[in-house]
């Protein structure tokens, strides 16, 4: 009896250690759990959508590493540090953006990169995502809630500069996110009804200024071929086609890793970023994307419970607004795989192929670690 005693406050103390450990790396064991299972899912899939290509596969492993790093480093800074210094990170990503604009790397019609020859070559509105819902927490967070008409404003405007810089790439899919995460953050700061009604009366006559002022033709032709994706089946509407072909062949429990035709055979463009979980639901079926779904599930549920036990103003509100902005990736990615929603180029977190895109996605999450990690910080004013 007594030996089965202590070996139990052994494993107690051990359990202790284990979690004062993390607590001391500012580190949340569940979040970080959570996120290494997608990962790993991830590289799995993308070892079969990328055709077997090991190359690809450890490049995406390797942005995975940086991404941990910087995710744990970030994790060290206290709330209020990221609140006082996050305008110098805006005003360095206004100007890398405008260095985009100026002399930024293109592909594909698009200029959004920036490019070091043998060194490196990123996407500075990646990084955007995460520092304009930064810049507008820390402005509204040391000022009274609700906010007042001119804090809506200023807080506006200042997701509204990138917004139209990031527009101009052209990057519609990039810029419609980063105006909505400014948006959530007025949202979880208590956006008073009459404002939230306003700005959803006004999405029809904006919708309309942007069809006809903003938006490129292949741009509408995305709109247009959403709407009827039968009308252009060999151009703009085969890669809808092919996803939902891709999805529908999948059944319940799917083909086998490494059995999907529509990838292998080259029939399902882009199928290792935009469109891998149409991979995912040939191969792996219903179930294996409902098990995806699961994962970024309780994802989303960690987030919402450290943004309900932050302590600080500045943390709720980027908390809430990471959570709420992971949400709706994934919900784009799905929707316009499937042809619920028009294609506009959103990533599916941690399983397309993107290296910048991952980097900023597991800085987010450093951002909350340290929210949840330094809860003693209640924020100024």
């Amino acid at each position: 009896m007594a030996n089965n005693f202590d070996r139990n406050i052994t494993r107690e103390d051990l359990m202790r250690r284990r979690a004062s450990l993390l607590q001391r790396m500012h580190i949340d064991g569940q979040l970080l759990f959570i996120l290494l299972t997608i990962a790993a899912t991830g590289l799995f899939v993308l070892y079969s959508a990328s055709g077997k290509d090991w190359g690809l596969v450890i490049r995406q492993a390797v942005s995975f590493g940086i991404g941990l790093t910087g995710m744990l480093i970030i994790a060290q800074f206290e709330p209020r540090f990221m609140a006082r210094w996050v305008v110098l990170a805006y005003v360095g990503g206004l100007v890398l953006l405008g260095i985009v604009l100026v002399a930024g790397d293109g592909a594909k019609g698009a200029q959004r990169w920036i490019y070091i020859p043998g060194v490196i070559r990123f996407q500075p509105s990646e990084f955007m995502k995460l520092i304009v819902p930064m810049m507008v927490a820390s402005y509204l967070g040391s000022r009274a809630l609700p906010p007042r008409l001119k804090h809506i404003v200023v807080a506006l405007a200042l997701a509204v500069v990138p917004f139209g810089m990031i527009l101009i790439q052209p990057d519609l899919g990039t810029s419609l996110l980063i105006i909505a995460s400014g948006a959530f953050v007025l949202f979880m700061g208590g956006l008073q009804w009459r404002w939230i009604l306003s700005a959803v009366a006004a999405v029809v006559p904006l919708a309309i200024g942007m069809w006809f002022f903003v938006m490129r033709d292949y741009q509408k032709q995305r709109v247009l071929t959403f709407l009827d994706p039968e009308s252009d089946p060999l151009g703009s509407g085969w890669n809808i086609i092919q996803s939902k072909a891709a999805i529908g062949s999948g059944g319940v429990y799917g083909k086998g890793w490494l059995q999907g035709t529509q990838s292998h055979l080259d029939f399902l463009p882009e199928s290792h970023t935009d469109f891998i979980i149409a991979v995912l639901g040939e191969e792996f079926g219903l179930v294996g994307i409902c098990l995806l779904l699961f994962l970024y599930l309780l994802l989303v549920a960690r987030g919402m419970a450290i943004t309900y036990k932050a302590q600080s103003l500045f943390g709720k509100l980027m908390a809430g607004t990471i959570t709420l902005t992971f949400f709706v990736y994934v919900f784009i990615n799905i929707g316009m795989v499937s042809g619920l929603l028009p294609v506009v180029g959103v990533p599916l977190p941690f399983i397309s192929y993107g290296g910048t895109s991952i980097v900023t996605l597991l800085a987010g999450f450093g951002v909350m670690m340290s929210i949840h990690t330094h809860r003693k910080w209640i924020a100024q004013g």
